[in-house]
């Protein structure tokens, strides 16, 4: 220990703070060595995942280095999302220092240490949110299910030891622990302050795939190979950036930088524990979008920031490895023979787990209007609950129209596990992550009790809708090989996979219909109901405060600009078709009558009087209207000879 702690002194500048140094001697050498790491931030997330970012002094914590660690500090818990447990009269929240995870120094590079020359530091400490002695955030909720998910497949490998025959085992006697991994893909849009959109172009250079995979250029390959170093030197291991789909060409300025920028990237790192996963995707982002911004780029997390071209998704990846005691390094998913199954037993339960309970999952994973403007057939996003492993077990394929897919690799077994493709970069990864585990625990408990074999279970998941099976849904279909948007039309998808919701009151409500899925996250404690409440009425006043401060803004905006363009000279009848149709149109929308209140006007009564399943109802067919408003102009406008 005293070479590594040596090795880590030695740096010029301090990057990341390993488990092994969280003792209180280790912590103060290290912060005193390194004097330009100026205050402490303790990184608490709420149930929306929103994380804290409170500027306290390094001293502070040196001056009581034990109190620090133990106790954290006092906040105000109205500050935070947390509805209804913490409360007007009862809000005082706890962040508790995380020792168990690793911690960052997030440095200001605008902001110099005048004695040493270095950028002023913040050592970012995760935390939890502790209320009334209890963990109520979501990194609470996600330490449970790490602790609980190990207990509890030992519990049913030592009750159904049958389950690890096809592992070389005999007994869970032979396990020395379980290790969950989980692993996130990282889309954003980057683009040159203040410059607007070309749905046009960007849709056309998208079908085209002009941008995907293409050389990035000047200031974003720049701050790209800035993230990529600097992912490095915090030891997060970056395995690849690159653009993605979504972009246009940029121009060069009369200044020679390059101008009218806006592309879509990804940035993918190596895999960790679930929690270190989440923790380092925060981290992640604020690293990310200062280094961009450096560069004078405006970074976007948003899921569906442009209409019509593709949104940037956070496809998840999930696995569970088995340590053994005498070394052995087992991964759960992977099958004893590649050749003639997909999976293994637990591997079927774990894939059957996610989709038979998905509407258990859904609402940590797309619970915003933003996310669910993303998830529209034709954008390589996945509609339906559906999923795939392959057409057959020697070729592993990838099918990128479903929602859960098997990854897999013909040469290394370990590298077997799932791919959620649904989340959005503002999907709260720590609780759609721990439901996502606790549905995998369930279905592999009822393939266990089932003593099914793997080739039986592939057969299960691959039932026709309308076929009675002992897990799954008799009347969905569970899995497809074909592409879901083009092989089956809207009706056949929603009959076959079940309707998708379409507004976060739609897939709200879907929850509490499937009150026998929903009990399930309740296992363990792991989540609580309080918990799942106050997550419900965070999601839907965000969602209510949003469409009334922000959505009808956009949509008045958009309908005053659908003005009359045309004069007396070169109009044409169609012309004075096209206005009187958009005209119509735009009266519906947003003007009222004394007999007639517009759609608009509906929709800010039903706000007041919170009247959430008109809101959802009006926010579907004036969303259905503007689109059409939208069409109708551009239409217009390509007939006029001058604007």
């Amino acid at each position: 220990m005293e070479k590594k702690l040596e090795a880590l002194m030695d740096q010029k500048l301090l990057y990341s703070l390993p488990v092994w140094t969280h003792k209180n001697e280790i912590l103060v050498k290290l912060l005193k060595n390194f004097p330009s790491i100026q205050f402490v931030s303790l990184v608490g997330v709420d149930l929306r995942g929103n994380n804290t970012d409170e500027k306290i002094p390094i001293s502070v914590m040196l001056d009581d280095m034990e109190t620090f660690l133990q106790m954290g500090v006092q906040t105000d818990g109205s500050s935070v999302m947390l509805h209804e447990i913490a409360t007007l009269n009862n809000a005082k929240v706890d962040l508790v220092p995380d020792l168990e995870v690793n911690w960052y120094v997030d440095y200001n590079f605008e902001h110099i240490h005048q004695e040493t020359g270095l950028p002023i530091g913040s050592l970012r400490i995760p935390a939890f949110l502790r209320h009334e002695g209890k963990h109520v955030g979501s990194r609470g909720v996600l330490a449970r299910v790490e602790k609980y998910f190990e207990k509890h497949l030992m519990k049913l490998f030592s009750t159904y030891p049958e389950m690890l025959k096809e592992y070389g085992l005999e007994s869970a006697d032979e396990i020395e622990s379980v290790k969950m991994t989980t692993a996130t893909e990282l889309e954003f849009w980057v683009r040159t302050p203040q410059d607007k959109a070309n749905e046009e172009k960007l849709s056309t250079s998208q079908l085209l795939k002009e941008q995907y995979w293409k050389r990035t250029k000047g200031s974003v390959r720049s701050a790209l190979e800035e993230s990529m170093m600097m992912l490095h030197d915090y030891g997060l291991e970056p395995e690849m950036g690159h653009k993605e789909v979504g972009g246009v060409t940029a121009k060069i300025s009369n200044t020679g930088k390059l101008d009218h920028v806006m592309e879509q990237l990804e940035i993918d790192w190596k895999y960790n524990t679930p929690m270190e996963t989440s923790d380092n995707e925060v981290f992640v982002r604020v690293l990310v979008e200062e280094i961009f911004e450096r560069y004078g780029l405006e970074v976007s997390f948003m899921a569906k920031p442009i209409e019509g071209v593709a949104g940037s998704g956070k496809h998840t990846h999930m696995g569970v490895n088995l340590k053994t005691k005498d070394g052995r390094l087992i991964n759960l998913m992977a099958p004893k023979d590649r050749d003639k199954d997909f999976l293994s037993k637990a591997g079927w339960g774990s894939f059957m787990g996610i989709l038979q309970n998905y509407e258990a999952i859904n609402p940590f994973v797309t619970s915003s209007n933003d996310a669910l403007k993303r998830l529209k057939p034709g954008f390589e996003a996945p509609v339906c609950v559906v999923g795939s492993v392959g057409h057959n077990p020697q070729n592993p394929s990838r099918n990128r129209t479903i929602l859960l897919a098997l990854v897999r690799d013909m040469n290394n077994p370990l590298a077997t596990r799932f791919e959620l493709r649904a989340p959005n970069p503002t999907s709260n990864t720590y609780l759609y992550v721990a439901a996502s585990y606790l549905m995998m625990l369930d279905g592999i408990e009822a393939v266990a009790k089932s003593n099914l074999s793997a080739k039986e279970l592939e057969i299960e998941f691959s039932k026709p809708a309308g076929e009675e099976k002992f897990y799954l849904d008799k009347d969905r279909l569970f899995r497809s090989e074909q592409d879901v948007f083009d092989d089956y039309t809207e009706e056949e998808r929603n009959h076959l996979f079940g309707t998708p919701p379409a507004t976060v009151w739609e897939n709200i409500s879907i929850f509490d219909q499937h009150e026998e899925k929903k009990e399930k996250l309740f296992k363990g404690q792991v989540f609580t109901k309080e918990i799942v409440n106050s997550y419900k009425i965070a999601t839907i006043d965000q969602w209510v405060q949003e469409i009334a401060g922000r959505i009808i803004h956009q949509y008045t905006k958009i309908i005053r600009n659908c003005k009359k363009l045309h004069g007396l000279e070169d109009v044409t009848d169609l012309d004075v078709v096209h206005w009187e149709k958009i005209n119509s149109l735009r009266n519906a929308l947003m003007k009222d009558s004394l007999e007639k209140k517009s759609l608009i006007s509906q929709w800010r009564e039903a706000i007041e009087e919170h009247n959430l399943e008109k809101i959802s109802r009006l926010q579907l067919t004036i969303g259905e209207q503007i689109t059409t408003l939208k069409k109708y102009y551009l239409e217009y406008r390509r007939n006029l000879m001058e604007e």
